[in-house]
């Protein structure tokens, strides 16, 4: 069955497009609001989107491959990114990583057999004042040590 919009989200979209002077400017807004629809942006709402706004998939595919916010997979209902740039590195982020890798038995963009948990490795979050951190879809943990990650996920088993 080829993806749809809802209506819901396509005012959502049509509110999205009044805040930009061309259609190509909402293509963030409405890449995100698919990702909420569908889970993944698969090659079918690329399609879709790319209708909805008319432009061209290309545009689309280039949003969705350069920014890390958008999946081209499913992933996990608890999608765990652990920051290991200089700031968190520095305070712990990448034994935090390796931590919560072993925990769940997962490795940078794996995702759990059971569709529950997803791992991802990312460059910066924007804590660097509050390193380091980690983010469960989108909820934030900041000023972590692994103790205080292991619990975290150990709380969403």
């Amino acid at each position: 069955m080829a993806f749809k919009f809802t209506e819901e989200n396509t005012r959502r979209i049509d509110l999205a497009r009044k805040k930009y002077p061309t259609a190509l400017a909402a293509i963030m807004d409405t890449v995100w609001i698919a990702q909420e629809q569908n889970g993944y942006i698969s090659d079918e709402v690329m399609t879709e989107i790319a209708l909805i706004l008319g432009i061209d998939k290309v545009q689309v595919l280039s949003v969705v491959t350069f920014y890390t916010m958008y999946f081209t997979k499913p992933m996990g209902k608890h999608h765990v990114q652990v920051c290991t740039n200089v700031s968190c590195m520095l305070r712990g982020g990448a034994e935090i990583y390796d931590e919560v890798s072993k925990s769940l038995g997962l490795e940078h963009l794996g995702v759990s057999t059971d569709g529950k948990f997803s791992l991802e490795e990312v460059e910066c979050m924007g804590s660097c004042g509050t390193a380091p951190m980690i983010a469960v879809n989108e909820d934030y943990y900041e000023n972590l040590d692994k103790d205080k990650a292991l619990e975290i996920i150990k709380s969403l088993q």
